[in-house]
């Protein structure tokens, strides 16, 4: 199945625990992509045996074109918010993929081989926003200021229309501080290249 990609198409994989909001990055993903964006998305998830605290992992595939087999292969990027999650498929990553994980819950293998690597305190950032339940939020801010899969104000529209009413305010606010944390992070590699 290695042939069945192609440039234009996006394979990303969110992998966590049961009850951080796998399948919600997941559902704001695809719906950003086809309802905002105007491409063609699929989405696909599994859990472990135990839903809450078990391994989770949601797939999107992205493309300006129809999707034919909706199951990643390779991602292009692979997001690792739980340590048996970046483990089962850090692997999996395309050469040139990305590897976006939560510092805090993730530690890397001393054999990783992915080089575009960039971490974030997603839990953290969202202790402190005074909702944990946001990290998946902040994280999906990290991914969007760290591609160009999907444009930022269709993930924005997406967000408002799928999280509980009373707490759009809250995850738009998490989007823009996982956002703001990537654009600094490539700010800061853009300085040390000029240097």
């Amino acid at each position: 199945m290695k042939g069945a990609t192609t440039p234009s198409r996006k394979e990303v994989r969110f992998t966590g625990y049961g009850g951080q909001g796998m399948v919600v990055m997941g559902l704001i993903l695809g719906r950003a992509a086809a309802v905002h964006d105007g491409k063609s998305a699929t989405m696909t998830q599994s859990y472990g045996p135990e839903a809450r605290g078990g391994a989770s992992s949601t797939q999107c595939i992205i493309s300006p074109s129809r999707i034919f087999y909706p199951y990643v292969i390779e991602p292009d990027v692979l997001v690792g918010m739980s340590q048996e999650g970046y483990d089962k498929h850090r692997l999996n990553i395309k050469p040139d993929g990305k590897l976006l994980y939560d510092e805090d819950l993730v530690t890397l293998s001393p054999e990783e081989k992915t080089k575009n690597i960039h971490s974030i305190p997603a839990t953290r950032f969202a202790e402190e926003l005074g909702r944990k339940i946001v990290a998946n939020i902040v994280m999906l801010g990290f991914f969007c200021g760290l591609t160009d899969f999907v444009a930022e104000e269709a993930i924005r529209k997406a967000i408002e229309e799928s999280v509980p009413k009373p707490t759009i305010t809250l995850n738009i606010k998490a989007f823009d501080k996982g956002k703001s944390y990537a654009l600094s992070l490539l700010e800061g590699s853009a300085a040390k290249a000029k240097s």
